[in-house]
């Protein structure tokens, strides 16, 4: 179940947003808070690797041999935003052990809301292959736009980011920097408040995460 619209991709399954109204409430442990995350990571997997080319090869079952679909050789990276971005990593994983793996590290600095970049790392033939950038928040969009530049820079080609929540603010901003990148995303809230926080969100995803809130 999705709504698609301009470029951004409203993963409105039940069991999706069913986790996402657990993860809002303010009294979830660090440790559920974390599980379902991981979990909703893994659902929306499915829907960013949903055109993946597909192509026929020829197996042996028990009973017979047979002509059988099987994912086309595509290969894939995943590159969370550190440090909230490793909440997806796990369950998309699960999905697709091959994949590769990029780190970003960003940090929005509190004062200009801009982020701020201390650690990048990505395979060499990063060129090559789908690259998959997740973060849970797209808020200002800083940190999702600076990302996306500096995989560019590195070559990459085929993009996509993956979001827990999205702001309107943070569409714009990102659709306008980045208009040949999709988004897919469990929900498009009301708006970012007067300190860059999505309303009504889930406050910040990195210290529910790890418990520093």
């Amino acid at each position: 179940m999705t709504k698609s619209q301009d470029g951004v991709t409203v993963v409105d399954h039940p069991l999706v947003q069913h986790k996402l109204t657990l993860m809002r409430e303010k009294d979830r442990s660090t440790k559920s808070f974390r599980q379902l995350l991981n979990e909703i990571g893994m659902l929306l997997c499915y829907e960013v690797t949903r055109d993946l080319p597909m192509e026929m090869t020829e197996i042996e079952t028990p009973l017979t041999k047979s002509m059988q679909p099987i994912i086309a050789g595509k290969k894939m990276v995943f590159a969370p935003i550190l440090r909230a971005g490793v909440g997806f990593l796990d369950g998309m994983l699960e999905l697709v052990p091959a994949a590769r793996v990029a780190h970003i590290g960003l940090y929005r600095d509190p004062n200009t809301l801009q982020a701020v970049e201390y650690y990048f790392k990505a395979p060499s033939d990063i060129a090559e292959r789908m690259v998959v950038v997740m973060d849970p928040m797209l808020a200002t969009a800083n940190s999702a736009v600076a990302a996306i530049d500096r995989l560019k820079e590195r070559g990459a080609k085929d993009l996509r980011f993956v979001c827990l929540l999205a702001a309107p603010e943070g569409i714009e901003r990102f659709r306008g920097a980045h208009p040949d990148v999709r988004i897919w995303t469990a929900a498009i809230d009301e708006k970012l408040n007067e300190h860059g926080y999505i309303v009504p969100g889930l406050g910040d995803a990195g210290d529910r995460m790890f418990g520093t809130r």
